[in-house]
């Protein structure tokens, strides 16, 4: 009884893998990519034209229009009546591009006050209304 070895015969399969079909296939493939590699990198160097531009975006101005507790109007710090706001509200929307109204009522305002200059900013054409608020007169 021999120690160490599991068959008999001598023409028995040998379970070793064979490497050498494995080894020219990845020699195969290897010359396959070396070739091909500086093909698909190979490119056409063109001289273009070189062009710089930025929109031009022109920023609407801000109108700031005040409403303290009396309800007199402020139109940009300058104190104005109602009639007269309507022909500053007529002479803004008629600008290119159209300000933004930026509408700043005390708390105390009542709110027909507010009513009414919203209503004579739309009726006037001016679509942009914001509201100003101070978040630290609570």
């Amino acid at each position: 009884m021999a120690m160490g070895s599991l068959s008999d015969g001598d023409d028995d399969f040998n379970p070793e893998i064979n490497t050498t079909p494995l080894v020219d296939v990845m020699l195969v493939l290897l010359i396959i990519f070396i070739i091909t590699i500086p093909v698909m990198n190979h490119s056409v160097k063109l001289d273009l034209p070189r062009a710089a531009s930025q929109p031009n975006q022109v920023k609407p101005e801000s109108i700031n229009l005040a409403i303290d507790a009396d309800g007199k109007l402020f139109w940009n710090g300058q104190a104005t009546e109602m009639a007269q706001l309507h022909q500053y509200i007529a002479e803004a929307a008629k600008k290119n591009p159209q300000p933004e109204l930026h509408l700043r009522a005390e708390r105390t305002t009542q709110y027909e006050k507010v009513a009414q200059v919203m209503a004579a900013a739309q009726s006037g054409g001016l679509g942009k209304i914001g509201f100003i608020t101070d978040p630290r007169s609570r």
